[in-house]
């Protein structure tokens, strides 16, 4: 069976001071063949946001990076963003409206690499933790701007936001649906397998290879994608999931369920969510 399905991780870091192509090797031994290779945030690569320009250090890092994938024979696209937490960061050293600018001006400069044909969408969002209703206000305005931003140019836009319901899910759509981004382009990254109301809403759930988890989102259709979130960091070795897991799920599970519903997951889904081609 392997060799001829394609399969994609919907969300991996690789990082060169770390694993780096190591991981995407065993990625690609297991049977993986694209991935969708996000920015890991400024501060993790040692780089202090004063102004939205910073930015492009970690912007060209990533397709850089995404370059030496592609020479591996894995695929990869790049997403770029402003992670929703470097809000945080910038609250240590600057007030709250010159953050939100900052913020806003580098999702201007991802979108910039996007209209180049360097990344295939933007990650934007709003804290995982608690913060204060004024942060809250300031981080969804920012997350409405990408999915501004990302309505004209007709991209996707990769969400990584606190721990989901349909609650929640309804409160993003509703937001998304504000700017007129199409809603198939509002990608909820770290989704839980709430299949049926990402579809009832419009929105798509990258669900979280974990134990059982793709196992409950093939109750409710294949109507998402698969992603590990794997964040290439040997101080949290256990943290998200392995390199290896999408492809070893996959293999396995299509010997349950055929490849048929995998090759909408893994090919045509994100064919039309990101507008690339996920050939083999």
């Amino acid at each position: 069976m392997r060799g001829n399905l394609p399969i994609t991780d919907e969300h991996m870091h690789i990082d060169p001071r770390n694993k780096g192509l190591v991981a995407v090797k065993e990625f690609q031994q297991a049977g993986g063949t694209h991935i969708f290779l996000v920015m890991k945030p400024s501060w993790t690569l040692g780089i202090k946001v004063t102004k939205p320009e910073d930015q492009k250090a970690v912007f060209d890092e990533t397709v850089e990076i995404s370059r030496q994938i592609n020479e591996t024979g894995v695929t990869s696209f790049p997403v770029l963003g402003v992670h929703p937490a470097e809000i945080t960061h910038l609250l240590e050293y600057m007030d709250l409206p010159t953050a939100m600018k900052t913020m806003k001006g580098g999702l201007e400069i991802a979108a910039e690499y996007v209209e180049k044909g360097l990344a295939v969408g933007l990650k934007s969002g709003r804290p995982h933790y608690p913060v204060t209703p004024e942060i809250w206000e300031a981080s969804n305005e920012i997350m409405e701007y990408a999915f501004t931003l990302a309505k004209y140019l007709n991209c996707a836009v990769q969400l990584h936001t606190e721990s989901v319901g349909e609650t929640e899910l309804e409160d993003i759509t509703a937001r998304a649906k504000k700017t007129g981004i199409k809603l198939h382009k509002v990608v909820k990254h770290y989704a839980p397998p709430l299949v049926n109301v990402c579809e009832r809403l419009g929105i798509f759930p990258g669900v979280l290879a974990g134990k059982g988890a793709i196992e409950e989102a093939l109750t409710q259709g294949t109507r998402f994608m698969m992603e590990t979130d794997y964040i290439d960091d040997p101080q949290r070795p256990g943290t998200v999931l392995g390199p290896k897991t999408i492809p070893k799920r996959t293999l396995k599970l299509a010997e349950e369920y055929g490849e048929e519903p995998f090759w909408k997951i893994h090919k045509e889904n994100p064919e039309l969510v990101y507008d690339v081609d996920i050939d083999l």
